[in-house]
């Protein structure tokens, strides 16, 4: 009897020391993660956009770059401890709100918000991806029972004979995804982690439409999209290629290649319901492929590689 009960003990013991951590545990590693919802309590006049795309960076810098999209009419500073005043100079360039702001630890009372807060779209949408993508870590996302491979698998390829000259635009196999009654593929978006680890290609698909799931690619329709916009049922594809730099026969290759591409994105966003925009980094790039279907619809994002 007392063996049985020794068991139990130690397998009670063992199921909290492996407890999953709290929201305050993962937000305390997870600096970004800690700045949306540090800004998830600020009424904010662009629905968070600023804070999402900023949100990487140190807390009083994300303060500098979005202090402006906050709804001033709504909120009271208060210089409760006196650090603003002691730091006169700093907070006459800047003003006192921006200085209360901005303080590794917002005393009690220091910042008032006048009415109800309602989390700004952006950033509900970039805390719902996280945890989607906590909820799920081998998977980075589930719909409706169907799972989706993990980012080990996805960023596998087989190796090339010769390089390309854009290596972003390799994809991994699609992983398996939702389907409808009909057994045809769900137009349902499931978010994924971005293919590959192309760093300035995932940073402008995530910041310049701005990407509803930071982070993540998204599948609709059988088809990966490079971004979803926030707000808005648009799906993405960003190309960064230089393609200015290329010479006449790798162009023509290329837009060859893209034209298909873009063409069977285009018929997939659209027969679930979705406008399609593709992204380029120059105006010479988008004449390429206007050149070749004018009814493209094409925007000039200036992302660098």
């Amino acid at each position: 009897m007392r063996l049985r009960a020794c068991a139990a003990l130690l397998l009670f013991l063992s199921a909290c020391a492996t407890q999953a951590p709290s929201p305050a545990e993962r937000a305390s590693r997870n600096p970004r993660l800690a700045n949306l919802q540090r800004a998830a309590v600020l009424p904010w006049t662009d629905g968070g956009r600023c804070v999402v795309r900023e949100a990487s960076h140190p807390w009083p810098l994300l303060v500098e770059k979005c202090y402006r999209t906050l709804d001033h009419d709504r909120l009271e500073f208060h210089d409760t401890t006196g650090r603003c005043t002691v730091a006169s100079a700093d907070a006459a360039a800047v003003g006192l709100g921006f200085c209360v702001l901005e303080a590794p630890e917002i005393a009690v009372g220091a910042v008032i918000v006048l009415g109800m807060v309602v989390v700004g779209v952006a950033i509900k949408e970039a805390l719902d991806a996280y945890e989607l993508r906590h909820s799920y870590p081998e998977e980075a996302g589930t719909s409706r029972g169907t799972k989706v491979t993990s980012r080990e698998a996805e960023a596998q390829r087989k190796p090339k004979l010769k390089p390309e000259p854009a290596g972003q635009d390799w994809q991994p196999p699609v992983p398996p995804v939702p389907v409808d009654r009909t057994g045809r593929a769900s137009c349902e978006p499931v978010p994924v982690p971005h293919a590959g680890e192309d760093d300035p290609h995932n940073e402008c698909a995530d910041e310049f439409p701005p990407n509803r799931y930071p982070g993540m690619d998204v599948l609709v329709g059988g088809v990966r999209f490079d971004a979803l916009q926030v707000g808005v049922r648009v799906l993405w594809e960003i190309k960064t290629h230089r393609f200015d730099t290329y010479s006449s026969f790798i162009q023509r290759t290329e837009i060859e290649k893209e034209i298909k591409q873009l063409l069977e994105e285009r018929r997939v966003a659209q027969a679930c319901g979705y406008d399609f925009v593709v992204g380029v980094s120059t105006q010479a790039h988008k004449d390429a492929l206007q050149r070749r279907i004018r009814t493209l619809n094409i925007v000039i994002t200036g992302c660098k590689r």
